[in-house]
């Protein structure tokens, strides 16, 4: 192989991050080197990371293979400990191209092989920049990284540092080269997006960032944020969802459960009526938002009562787009001192939300049946409504914006109609 690839998991930051790492990597000349970014956030992530790196190696037997991400800077000794990984760089370090620069050569022990720093003693994420963010038709702008919260079941902060705001003008640049560059949705992501400012001068809020950007930066067609901490929700975000047909009404809310005694356990700052009256005060500024959610299955000292309050409140705040994660111990976390379930039980209860989760999004495309909505035509034969629903769009041309009259569902996307001569034509061809 020749030049950089990059093997991303994990979150939409990371994905953001690998495209800034191929850019440093190439500056400092790096070639023939596989670059993996990897996530912490279950074991099983780190489990895929490890296999991905056995495979590169199989698949590269010459290149140059450098471990990087959440779950090399949680586990560096780990990474680096494998026979296959050439070098292990921390997250602070992947973004920089004097890392690539001063790479250790092939052969050397696992402490030489590593680069990973204190990440609780970086202050500030200065801002990147980038083009493009390869195999996406929508692009992804940081604003945040790192955490202040400490959730009990979470080894995030940990890979990732104490909570951090890039400045307000470097994402308005950032967003109007990518805007420039063809993109016409943006999506502000970071591990606590919500806690956007609370470090820069006059505290500005996520939802003032995101105004100002719309002002700024008038070409975004669409914007979009990747997950909300719904607790967090300020005024001027309020007046978003509200009033501003470009911001997107879909919201990924960070729920985790519905079982207040459990939320208290996990260390989460809101409550299970919290969740609730949210998802109704948007729904009834924004009547057609649709969300999303993560949620966890079998957290420690979970009973059968709390599990269905879990699916409970996934019912009653509609979650069309349901992520359940069985619950993954990672030790060092307060969550892993705690009794814990059986791997089967959670499994079990794991398989039955997500059963949950499937009824909710079919009667979410039933609702979607009938209207008039306006797609972006993704790179693999689907597409997404303004509120995040996949289409099947096969033979559109991806990038576009299409309106489109939606006539039915398969049980996981929407079928579609084209609403004017030149999406039938595209169809056509």
């Amino acid at each position: 192989m020749s030049g950089v690839t990059v093997i991303t998991f994990g979150c939409r930051l990371n994905t953001y991050e690998s495209e800034v790492m191929r850019a440093e990597a190439e500056k400092a000349g790096l070639n023939n080197a596989v670059l993996v970014n990897t996530c912490a956030v279950t074991g099983e992530a780190v489990r895929q990371a490890r296999q991905a790196i056995r495979r590169a190696r199989r698949d590269n037997p010459h290149a140059r293979i450098i471990v990087t991400g959440c779950a090399a800077q949680t586990e560096s000794a780990t990474f680096a400990a494998m026979p296959e990984v050439d070098a292990v760089l921390g997250n602070e370090e992947k973004l920089k191209s004097a890392s690539y620069r001063a790479l250790p050569d092939f052969g050397v022990s696992a402490e030489e092989k590593l680069r990973v720093n204190d990440i609780m003693s970086v202050r500030e994420t200065a801002p990147q920049m980038v083009k493009l963010i390869d195999g996406h038709v929508r692009a992804f702008v940081q604003v945040q990284n790192g955490c202040d919260h400490r959730c009990t079941f979470c080894i995030i902060p940990y890979g990732r540092g104490n909570s951090r705001s890039v400045p307000m003008g470097a994402v308005v640049d950032q967003a109007r080269k990518l805007v420039e560059s063809g993109y016409c949705e943006i999506v502000l992501t970071g591990v606590d997006a919500t806690s956007y400012g609370a470090d820069l001068p006059g505290q500005p809020s996520l939802g003032l960032l995101a105004k100002t950007l719309l002002k700024q930066v008038p070409e975004i067609r669409r914007l979009r944020l990747s997950s909300i901490d719904s607790i967090e929700a300020d005024d001027h975000l309020w007046d978003l969802i509200a009033d501003e047909p470009r911001f997107m009404p879909h919201l990924h809310l960070s729920l985790q459960h519905g079982d207040d005694l459990i939320l208290k356990r996990m260390k989460r700052r809101h409550s299970s009526a919290d969740a609730r009256d949210f998802c109704a005060r948007v729904r009834m500024a924004r009547p057609d938002a649709s969300f999303g959610a993560d949620m966890i299955a079998g957290f420690p000292t979970e009973t059968e009562e709390m599990f269905a309050n879990a699916a409970r409140l996934a019912e009653d705040c509609g979650i069309a787009h349901l992520h359940v994660f069985p619950y993954s111990l990672r030790p060092g976390t307060p969550a892993a001192r705690m009794p814990q379930l059986d791997r089967a039980l959670v499994k079990d209860r794991a398989a039955r939300l997500r059963e949950t989760g499937k009824r909710l999004h079919e009667a979410h495309l039933v609702s979607m049946i009938g209207r008039d909505e306006t797609i972006l035509v993704e790179n693999n034969g689907l597409a997404h409504t303004e509120n995040f629903t996949l289409v099947d769009a096969a033979g559109l041309k991806p990038r576009d914006l299409v309106p489109v009259t939606i006539t039915g569902h398969n049980g996981r996307h929407l079928t579609m109609r084209p609403l004017n001569a030149a999406g039938a034509a595209s169809l056509r061809n």
